[in-house]
């Protein structure tokens, strides 16, 4: 009995281990190896594209939609409406100061707003690092280094001038807004369909670049930098 509990225990966990390899071994968007949740950084702005803080998330979209509403349907431009809130704020609180200090009543007193240098030093330093990864992409593409992240960027660049053509830089903005609000949750929900056919797309299309590269892109002659001679 003590045997056949031992083979039975060796096959579970073969089993698991089976189920655990074949797993860990398939295609996840981004080549993620954690959570899509810890991928957006694990903070309040990836519970609100998750749609763990439905009121805020919801709320997101109510003021995307009045917003493209206002601008697109009205015509008012961004800059006249900012001008014309600023300007309507403005006058209110001076005016609520001076009633206040003719009624001898106590100004309710406005929070100060202050970078501190802390936060201004990170934030240049984060730009920094993703200028210089854009410039390092940059690089590669004009020196002919990586030919599928030519094929990205230009077949990107291309469709971005082509909704540019279509619809106005605000309803650019806002479909981009109801998407980065959706469809991260949408995927954290069918995430494992949408690996597998992210999969299949990504295995058919790397079958196709592997045949271009063969046939074509390893005929064109590149440059080669001379090394220096020796002295």
């Amino acid at each position: 009995m003590d045997n056949s509990h031992d083979v039975c225990d060796h096959v579970d966990r073969d089993n698991n281990s089976t189920c655990s390899t074949s797993t860990s071994s398939g295609y996840r968007l981004f080549d993620r190896q954690t959570t899509i949740h810890q991928l957006m950084g694990g903070g309040k702005a990836a519970d609100v594209l998750l749609w763990k803080r439905q009121r805020i998330s919801l709320g997101i979209i109510v003021v995307a939609t009045v917003a493209w509403l206002i601008f697109e349907r009205s015509g008012v431009s961004f800059l006249t409406l900012c001008s014309d809130v600023l300007l309507f704020l403005i006058v209110l609180r001076f005016l609520h100061a001076n009633y206040a200090s003719l009624r001898d009543k106590q100004i309710q007193t406005l929070p100060e707003l202050v970078l501190s240098e802390e936060m201004v030093n990170y934030a240049a330093a984060s730009f920094r690092i993703k200028v210089n990864y854009l410039l390092l992409l940059a690089h590669d593409i004009t020196l002919g280094k990586d030919f599928r992240l030519f094929f990205m960027v230009v077949g990107f660049l291309w469709l971005l001038s082509v909704l540019g053509s279509l619809v106005s830089f605000c309803t650019l903005a806002y479909i981009g807004t109801i998407l980065s609000v959706t469809l991260p949750a949408l995927y954290n929900t069918y995430e494992e369909q949408v690996d597998g056919f992210a999969g299949t797309i990504h295995r058919s299309f790397s079958r196709h670049y592997k045949i271009v590269d063969v046939s074509v892109m390893n005929r064109i002659p590149r440059n080669v930098v001379p090394k220096d001679k020796p002295m």
